[in-house]
């Protein structure tokens, strides 16, 4: 079974709890039936398969890039607790800390923010997959 094969029973199931109108449902699964042999979702499984065969590399710089870049996330939102003290006591100096991370995170492109989400997303997508495959926990 291919990887959109396998993809387009949990689609459906998304088609039918978000498309109320049962002839509107039909055919959403109608034209998702459809793709399932064209090139362009042949594109998609290619694709997919990358980032699946990326996320199961043994080399640990590739396999732990995403869930690294997630926990300078998580420590970024943690941040808002010392800042938060600093506020109590020196509202003026945490307002001057925030404007200058502010002016620091408005000059990183916009690329940047779209590849991160791009990554987020293409990892999301790979572990789900792994865990109904069985291949991971």
């Amino acid at each position: 079974m291919s990887l959109i094969e396998s993809l387009i029973g949990p689609i459906a199931s998304i088609i039918d709890k978000i498309i109320p109108d049962k002839e509107a449902r039909a055919k959403a699964k109608l034209e998702l039936l459809q793709l399932e042999g064209t090139q362009e979702m042949n594109l998609i499984e290619t694709r997919l398969k990358a980032i699946v065969a990326e996320a199961n590399s043994a080399d640990p710089w590739t396999s732990r890039a995403r869930p690294s870049f997630l926990y300078v996330m998580y420590a970024m939102i943690l941040w808002a607790l010392p800042m938060g003290v600093l506020a109590a006591f020196n509202l003026t100096a945490a307002r001057e800390i925030a404007a200058g991370m502010n002016a620091y995170l408005n000059g990183l492109p916009e690329p940047l923010y779209a590849l991160f989400g791009t990554g987020y997303l293409g990892y999301t997508a790979a572990r789900q997959w792994g865990k109904a495959k069985g291949v991971e926990r």
